[in-house]
């Protein structure tokens, strides 16, 4: 087949499976992230992705959002808020390793839980004109090991935790995502 002899129907077929494949492209192109779901909290002023697939569920009493695997159960997200005292900005509470030593000894692993935390590293990162802090910590449960990350970060008299956690076993699987997600954590 020669291109003269192309009619315009056929042309116009051609014309309309380009645009569409055009697209698709762009629409791959502007996706959060592979693998990725925005979860918007408009209400409380965050925002984050987590991994498509994932569930939320009600925890009583504890955070204010939670998603897990549905494969993976003990593979989770959530977000806590606090209250912090009036006026306070994120490096007020302390450098990274000072916020990361005390969450680790309020929430990853308090007295009595059974649960010890090792913080890995702790960075401040700066994203439209918020500080957040990032925090690895290797976590030692009685019968399994885990990895978790956080970001924190001070907002309307709140302080934001996000955490995801896996299996230390898992990690090397997941950790480039996980890094994506707390990276991906926002407060307004």
């Amino acid at each position: 087949m020669q291109f003269s002899s192309l009619n315009h129907s056929t042309w116009k077929r051609l014309a309309i499976a380009l645009l569409l494949t055009v697209v698709v492209a762009l629409q791959a192109c502007a996706a959060p992230a592979s693998g990725l779901k925005a979860y918007i909290d408009a209400t409380k002023g965050y925002r984050f992705l987590y991994p498509i697939g994932w569930v939320a569920v009600k925890v009583a009493g504890g955070p204010d959002v939670v998603f897990h695997d549905l494969i993976q159960e003990t593979e989770n997200v959530s977000v806590v808020i606090n209250p912090v005292p009036s006026g306070k900005a994120l490096p007020d509470l302390g450098t990274p390793s000072e916020v990361g030593y005390r969450l680790s000894k309020s929430a990853i692993a308090p007295p009595g839980s059974g649960r010890t935390a090792e913080l890995v590293s702790a960075e401040s990162r700066e994203a439209n004109g918020k500080t957040y802090y990032l925090l690895e910590y290797a976590v030692k449960l009685p019968n399994q090991e885990r990895h978790n990350l956080a970001s924190v970060a001070v907002s309307r008299g709140q302080l934001y935790t996000l955490n995801i956690s896996a299996s230390e076993g898992r990690w090397d699987k997941v950790k480039d995502m996980f890094e994506t997600v707390v990276r991906s954590f926002s407060v307004d």
